[in-house]
């Protein structure tokens, strides 16, 4: 018993398989479109809770430092505890800082699904030439 595909030309297949082709090229762009979206909106959220708690924190902290320079004022020169303070926190500062621009550098934003889905794709379309 034949099929109907046994029937169609070399010709006929050979513009299905591009027909085909085409559709798959399109659907991995938009895969890797809506996959880079989808990044960026959570980048963007992480960023924006990053901005919010460090205003929060910041405020809290300079309460904290005030009430820390005065406590050391009862026992040396307030100006003394002043520097000292300051230089203890901005050390903590810079080493936030870089902590935070290294993980932000480690965020990949390649579309990993997407470069997957195209091997994939690859081997499919070595198959069908076969």
């Amino acid at each position: 018993m034949e099929h109907d595909h046994d029937k169609r030309s070399l010709g006929e297949l050979f513009t299905e398989l591009t027909h085909e082709t085409r559709t798959l090229i399109n659907q991995e762009i938009e895969l890797a479109k809506t996959e880079i979206s989808d990044k960026i909106s959570r980048m963007t959220k992480d960023v924006v809770a990053i901005a919010i708690g460090a205003f929060v924190g910041y405020t809290g902290v300079l309460v904290l430092v005030a009430a820390i320079v005065l406590a050391l004022g009862m026992a040396i020169p307030l100006w003394v505890s002043a520097l000292v303070v300051g230089i203890v926190i901005s050390g903590v500062g810079v080493f936030m800082l870089m902590k935070g621009i290294k993980d932000l550098k480690a965020s990949r934003m390649t579309p990993e699904r997407t470069a997957e889905t195209i091997k994939e794709t690859a081997k499919w379309a070595k198959a069908q030439m076969k």
